[in-house]
């Protein structure tokens, strides 16, 4: 299974690629699609899905694996990360690929065995877990994350015979309530 990981933001957008090869992870790429600021905010939406549908052309996921928004002080800063992430939710939908959310608490829970991880721990697990030569750029690395969250979440659903809950998104504007 290959896995898009995304850590959305209005201004950095990180992603990471992680194949699954039998109980092995293996690190395809990560990166971060920049967005300028001097831009108007519907132009750096339209680069967020540009960029994601480019990544998913190129590697050709399984399935995409998003950070859920987090609770913010700063509304103007919460609407403007929700926008970016459904800026990434459409251009997984539009390759009719199916979508995967978790919370931050989920990720570092799936990574370092611990919730309450600093971003730190999870950069050096995510360095020894896939073998990285150095750790990734903090977007990059918290989208490789989040990929890894997916897979360790999907394979211990399959093992213990919940079901996998991959939310598999309508593919048709017509289907979409809004």
């Amino acid at each position: 299974m290959r896995v898009l990981g995304v850590d959305p933001g209005s201004r950095i957008t990180g992603y990471g690629i992680v194949d699954q090869t039998g109980n092995r992870l293996v690190h395809v790429d990560n990166g971060a699609i920049f967005t300028d600021s001097a831009d108007d905010f519907p132009g750096r939406l339209k680069r967020i899905f540009d960029g994601l549908s480019e990544i998913i052309l190129q590697y050709h996921p399984d399935e995409v694996a998003i950070e859920n928004i987090f609770f913010s002080t700063n509304v103007q800063s919460a609407l403007k990360l929700g926008q970016a992430r459904g800026a990434a939710i459409v251009a997984a939908v539009n390759a009719n690929l199916p979508v995967a959310e978790y919370s931050a608490l989920q990720v570092k829970q799936a990574v370092v065995g611990q919730g309450r991880a600093e971003k730190s721990q999870v950069q050096k697990m995510l360095k020894s877990l896939l073998g990285l030569p150095e750790i990734a750029q903090a977007d990059a690395s918290d989208a490789l994350a989040v990929a890894v969250c997916h897979i360790n979440s999907y394979g211990l659903k399959q093992k213990t015979g919940q079901g996998v809950t991959v939310k598999r998104q309508k593919t048709s504007w017509r289907d979409m309530k809004l």
